[in-house]
């Protein structure tokens, strides 16, 4: 028997559920992922970002338009569709070799570092998403691993009175849905098709602010191939906390419903 989700915010929730629901805002909304390449790199990473060149800017963006649109069969495709368990050390590792290959040849060797390592990176959000309930055979399932690329950050369309994190899903939420429908109506997803051509380009607008600052760290003299390893690893690290915050608000929401989740979460304090 289907549950019937309660109205309200926070008081809904068991005391528990909003402990997991506190946990999973802290982890959305608070990153540090910025802090930590900074310390790094020795350097403000906002300086470094506006000392890209023009030319790698546009390229970029095309890189991480190509990594989303080719990973997401190819990482769901090694993965069975439910489960418990995750690991997240084993895609740190991976993700980081590929890391210290990328690192040996400074932001040139970007544009075959990273789809390497978006793949991993995806399959490592998809196997937390599967141990906290999504059935990854769902293609609703699979978008929601997608979506996790986006999360982490506001972009300057983003409406100030909302979280981050509800902002991007508020911003996703019509290409999501004509994905989904897509999705549900072809059992094999076609790279061409509007609906997931669409949907790729806002998120990769918004994975490519963290391309271009991890781009922009790699820019930095000292950085080699062990410092792209640990750049990778604080990449990795980012997107794997963002997937377990935005998977936990999801199981939430399937025990409460959408509204009940997201009174609750916008009441609870950072």
């Amino acid at each position: 028997m289907e549950r019937e989700h309660p109205a309200g915010g926070a008081s809904s929730l068991s005391q528990e559920h909003l402990a997991e629901l506190q946990q999973a805002k802290r982890l959305l909304e608070h990153p540090g992922y910025v802090a930590r390449i900074t310390d790094v790199i020795g350097m403000p990473l906002e300086a470094a970002v506006k000392a890209l060149p023009a030319a790698w800017t546009s390229k970029i963006a095309a890189v991480t338009n190509a990594s989303l649109t080719k990973c997401l069969n190819v990482a769901n495709a090694t993965l069975r569709p439910s489960g418990t368990s995750s690991f997240p050390k084993l895609h740190s590792a991976a993700v980081a070799l590929s890391g210290a290959a990328g690192g040996a040849f400074g932001i040139a060797g970007l544009a075959v570092e990273l789809p390497v390592s978006t793949v991993v990176m995806l399959r490592s959000i998809a196997d937390i998403g599967r141990a906290q309930g999504e059935n990854l055979a769902s293609g609703e399932a699979q978008l929601a691993c997608l979506m996790v690329f986006s999360l982490g950050g506001k972009t300057a369309a983003d409406d100030a009175s909302d979280s981050g994190y509800y902002a991007a899903r508020i911003a996703l939420a019509q290409a999501m849905s004509e994905a989904t429908v897509y999705l549900a109506k072809h059992s094999l997803a076609s790279e061409s098709a509007p609906a997931l051509v669409r949907l790729i380009a806002q998120i990769a607008t918004r994975f490519n602010v963290h391309v271009s600052q991890k781009a922009a760290a790699m820019m930095v003299p000292i950085i080699g191939a062990a410092g792209g390893a640990l750049l990778n690893t604080l990449f990795i690290n980012h997107f794997q906390d963002m997937a377990r915050g935005h998977f936990t608000v999801r199981r939430l929401e399937r025990l409460y419903g959408p509204d009940a989740v997201s009174a609750a979460y916008l009441q609870l304090q950072g």
